[in-house]
């Protein structure tokens, strides 16, 4: 998402180099450049000219320091104003009280039945909680069967009535049942429709005030740019929502919607949403995705990330192996494993600062490991542990069994080794406590 707002900012910004500070003059082109490219981003209108207005505001005057050009003041500026557009500080749900319930509303086919069983999973993972996820669905086919799968992928059961099409005495009876069989939190995944009709809006505000939500979150589809702006506006009138969940960002390189609706709509985006997978599911943080949009990648996210695949023991043991030269493909696999758990590579990789504009039109897929893996898979026990009986013959061998070249097993190997070097490098004693004293 975001790449073709990111590739604009860019050269906006560069019209600003070589210049002494910045004047009214010559950050005009520039600001008018970044509004168009705002507004390609499908950015609404009213929201794109205050922004660049208040960036003018703020940039007009401002003494450039030696250490920076003007174009890099005005990154920190638009920075730091990009953070407020969309929100300025992430915002929590609210899920204090027990039992807690949460309700999702949104348009059909905006991912709110997906969305509730990744939410289901985050509670689980992330709050210690022990959440019911009700099917008050009742008018699309297989809506309840579709909950019961997600439910079943993520452990969380689901309750539904089959044969009752009143969702108010639904979720009434739902609540009842949480509260006989211990569950904290409630996740009622609601109806849509394919646009916003009276009934869908009298159905949904029925419910809420039959259950008394301590959260109400919009779930929309960010792929529909200004139209996700306008149904929330809708819905907020009607539900008085707490927040919004932006679904599909994998599909969309524009982002309007992300940043346009804090502005429109003054509610938080709380979560956001991209790909299938029942772990694709991030707290918002507008500081966060302001660095995306400009280039300067997610470290913080990236190190969170690989700290939730990250086990203290495991850790020690593998420090110890590769202290030792022991550092073998069995333990390669693992960490292999350990990164595929983190999420799509090509995604992890734009984290980096300054990588996301090399990976952006590379075609880097989920099974980036696939050939890896099967070379590794290919051979015994003994050569995972000892890879120096790897000779011609046995690399022969695993070439054929792993459906790949020996060209192929020689560049693993070659890589393996390289890997290894560098693992023992950079845990060396004596290059630590180098790394301690400059710091």
């Amino acid at each position: 998402m975001f790449e073709s707002l990111s590739d604009r900012l860019e050269k906006s910004f560069k019209m600003l180099k070589g210049q002494g500070r910045i004047t009214e003059i010559n950050i005009a082109e520039t600001l008018k450049d970044v509004r168009r490219a705002l507004l390609d981003a499908d950015v609404n209108f009213k929201t794109a000219k205050q922004f660049t207005d208040t960036v003018k505001q703020k940039a007009i005057g401002k003494e450039v320091l030696q250490s920076v050009n003007p174009s890099q003041m005005l990154v920190k500026i638009v920075h730091d104003e990009l953070t407020q557009l969309m929100g300025g500080d992430k915002t929590d749900i609210n899920i204090k009280i027990n039992p807690s319930v949460i309700l999702i509303a949104g348009l059909q086919g905006s991912g709110k039945t997906t969305f509730s069983g990744k939410l289901a999973r985050w509670v689980k993972t992330k709050r210690s909680k022990n959440p019911l996820l009700v099917a008050c669905d009742v008018y699309r086919p297989a809506a309840v069967e579709q909950l019961k799968v997600i439910g079943s992928q993520v452990e969380t059961p689901v309750y539904a009535e089959p044969g009752n099409t009143d969702p108010i005495a639904i979720a009434r009876n739902a609540i009842r049942e949480a509260k006989k069989n211990g569950h904290d939190l409630i996740i009622i995944d609601t109806a849509g429709r394919l646009a916003i009709d009276e009934a869908m809006m009298n159905e949904v505000a029925a419910i809420k005030q039959a259950v008394t939500p301590s959260e109400i979150l919009f779930v929309v589809d960010s792929m529909t740019g200004q139209d996700a702006v306008n149904t929330a506006r809708e819905f907020n009138e009607r539900l008085d929502f707490n927040g919004v969940v932006l679904t599909k960002l994998d599909g969309d390189t524009r982002g309007g919607a992300a940043l346009s609706i804090k502005s429109v709509v003054c509610k938080p985006v709380k979560f956001i949403s991209s790909g299938e997978k029942m772990d694709a599911l991030d707290i918002f943080y507008p500081s966060r995705m302001a660095d995306r949009i400009l280039g300067m990648g997610d470290i913080v996210s990236l190190v969170e990330k690989a700290q939730e695949q990250y086990d203290v023991d495991e850790a020690r043991k593998l420090q110890k192996k590769i202290a030792k030269d022991q550092f073998d493909f069995n333990d390669f696999v693992s960490q292999i494993q350990q990164i595929k758990k983190m999420g799509n590579v090509k995604d992890l990789m734009s984290m980096v600062p300054g990588m996301s504009k090399a990976v952006k039109d590379m075609d880097i897929d989920d099974n980036a490991f696939k050939e890896i893996e099967a070379i590794i898979n290919s051979m015994t026990p003994a050569e995972r542990s000892n890879p120096v009986l790897l000779n011609g013959n046995r690399r022969r061998r695993i070439a054929a069994g792993s459906g790949t070249s020996v060209p192929d097993v020689n560049k693993l190997l070659k890589q393996f080794d390289q890997t290894r070097k560098m693992m023992k490098l950079a845990t060396s004693p004596s290059n630590v406590a180098k790394l301690m004293k400059k710091r």
